[in-house]
C-alpha cells in the first residue's frame, strides 16, 4: 500500500526529527517524537491509531525508528522525508 492510501486511512504521522527541526516545519497533524526518545515512549506508540507512518528529513532516521518499532511488535512504516509526506497529504485533502 502506498503512503497516499495510508494517509487516507487516517494514519498516525510521527516525525522523528529533533524538536528544533520539527518547529522549523512539519506535516500538519504530525506528532514529534525524536528518534532518541522512542525507546522511552513505547507505550505512546502502542496506543496510537494504526497505521503509524514515520518521517524525518531524509528517511534515514525514520528507517531506524521503523526497524526498532517493528522489531518490538509495533507495526510501523518508514514514510521517508517529511516533505514527501506533506506532499502526499496535500493530495488527500
Amino acid at each position: 500500500m502506498n503512503i497516499e492510501n495510508l494517509l487516507k486511512e487516517n494514519a498516525t504521522i510521527v516525525d522523528v526529527r529533533t524538536s528544533q527541526e520539527f518547529r522549523g516545519g512539519h506535516v500538519s497533524g504530525s506528532i514529534n517524537i525524536p528518534l532518541q526518545e522512542i525507546q522511552n515512549r513505547m507505550e505512546e506508540f502502542k496506543c496510537m491509531q494504526k497505521p503509524i507512518l514515520l518521517c524525518c528529513a531524509s528517511g534515514n532516521r525514520s528507517g531506524i525508528a521503523a526497524q526498532f518499532l517493528n522489531n518490538n511488535g509495533i507495526e510501523s512504516i518508514n514514510a521517508g522525508s517529511w516533505l514527501d509526506v506533506n506532499y502526499y497529504q496535500s493530495l488527500t485533502a
